[in-house]
């Protein structure tokens, strides 16, 4: 059965908010993410160690990033049912989205490790620079309908740009001698949970009834293995010798405990339901399709859902520790509670028309794969250039100052490349 033919929800415009929200949250992980130069960073907003309980403003980004790629499931993948694409289609746009984030994510991933010390064929700001501009040519998002030489041009530079790769791909060399491998860094966690959430509303559309058991089910893989806090034995509930089967399972799905997933699945959850609950009229029409609550009740509810996502922290938090590193229940229900309470504050600013504001950081929720990539560019230059800031830049408040307009630097160059019609869509 073509899932495209199945009862789908009205066919929803643009969710403006998850829009704010995405942008919000890049822009806020190009400045954590810029760290690493500076010094003095105060607790609170820094990534907290492994098997640490306690989560900062980094810690938050990420998770709240999965949420996010949940939330725009929905929009996606009806948007490409409105356009025409059959059923078929799609499930093939998911799969080849998601190998293109496996296969981004496994240059970047793999340049974590600089080089080898002896390694002389190039620089690893080459490296960064060749990767990214190949990026470009490869996934930019091309002019559609383009003419015969248009589109012979445009088939030539993605030939450079997969040959590039391969080169990158053959001659990379890690530390210790080992070569490239599948590293597939925060993209191929994103791809990984995508892909299960794309599926899971790809075979569900619409209907609650069916999403909520499969969230419910990963919740209970979260509460089953995820290790307890040390004071209550350090193990999961379910403490198989390993190898086992539950464990293998999850490692051939890769979502890890199940902590990404429930996420991805709990925005999903979150855009469904405020579809169904938003009032919707039929085009060209003043008849309701759809009901819906009143502006101030949605309003209610969001805040309400929040409030109930801290309460599930605080309690949760009693069995197992608050962790982005294992993306922990009690760090799931944090990032849930914060991302809706903002979602739900971002639906009414823009139903009052307060989002001006938005315009500064736009290019970060509508370009946000771009987005990711252009600091790379700037650390290639730093690195071939060999160019470091003053002391004085990369200290305390100053260098706090220096890390978020190098994010709003970022965003900005972003814009300007989407006139330029410069954009990665996978």
């Amino acid at each position: 059965m073509d899932p495209s033919s199945s009862q789908a929800p009205q066919a929803p415009g643009r969710n403006l908010a998850i829009d704010m929200l995405r942008a919000l949250t890049m822009t806020l992980m190009i400045f954590v993410n810029d760290f690493w130069k500076i010094h003095d960073v105060p607790q609170w907003m820094e990534h907290a160690k492994r098997g640490v309980d306690f989560m900062g403003l980094a810690d938050f980004v990420y998770p709240a990033f999965l949420f996010c790629v949940g939330m725009s499931v929905p929009y996606a993948i009806e948007n490409r049912y409105r356009k025409g694409f059959s059923g078929e289609s799609t499930a093939g746009h998911i799969l080849l989205r998601v190998l293109s984030l496996l296969i981004m994510g496994a240059f970047l991933g793999n340049s974590e490790a600089r080089l080898a010390p002896d390694f002389t064929l190039y620089r690893i700001g080459v490296y960064w620079l060749l990767a990214v501009a190949s990026f470009f040519l490869v996934w930019n998002a091309y002019p559609k309908n383009p003419t015969r030489k248009q589109k012979t041009l445009f088939t030539c530079l993605k030939i450079v740009g997969g040959l590039c790769l391969l080169f990158l791909a053959l001659t990379y060399r890690k530390p210790e001698g080992k070569v490239f491998d599948t590293s597939f860094s925060i993209l191929g966690g994103i791809a990984w949970t995508y892909l299960v959430a794309a599926t899971v509303y790809y075979f569900c559309r619409d209907n609650v009834k069916k999403i909520l058991p499969i969230w419910i089910a990963v919740l209970a893989v979260c509460v089953l293995t995820q290790r307890l806090r040390p004071e209550m034995g350090g193990a999961p509930i379910l403490d198989f010798p390993r190898p086992n089967f539950l464990e293998g399972m999850l490692r051939v799905l890769h979502i890890g405990n199940g902590g990404a997933v429930f996420l991805a699945l709990s925005g999903l959850l979150v855009s469904v339901v405020t579809e169904k609950l938003t009032p919707a009229v039929i085009p060209g029409t003043t008849s309701n399709v759809n009901p819906g609550l009143t502006g101030g009740l949605r309003l209610l509810i969001g805040l309400g859902t929040a409030l109930a996502c801290l309460l599930l922290g605080i309690f949760t938090r009693h069995f197992w520790i608050a962790a982005k590193l294992g993306l922990t229940l009690p760090c799931c229900f944090f990032v849930a509670a914060a991302a809706i309470f903002l979602y739900t504050l971002f639906r009414f600013l823009n139903a009052k028309g307060y989002s001006k504001w938005f315009a500064i950081i736009r290019p970060a929720g509508t370009a946000t794969l771009t987005t990711y990539m252009i600091p790379y560019v700037f650390y290639g230059f730093a690195d071939i250039t060999g160019i470091v800031l003053p002391d004085w830049l990369t200290h305390g408040p100053m260098g706090l100052v220096n890390s978020f307009c190098f994010a709003l630097i970022v965003v900005a160059i972003v814009g300007i490349l989407q006139k330029l019609h410069l954009k990665l869509k996978v």
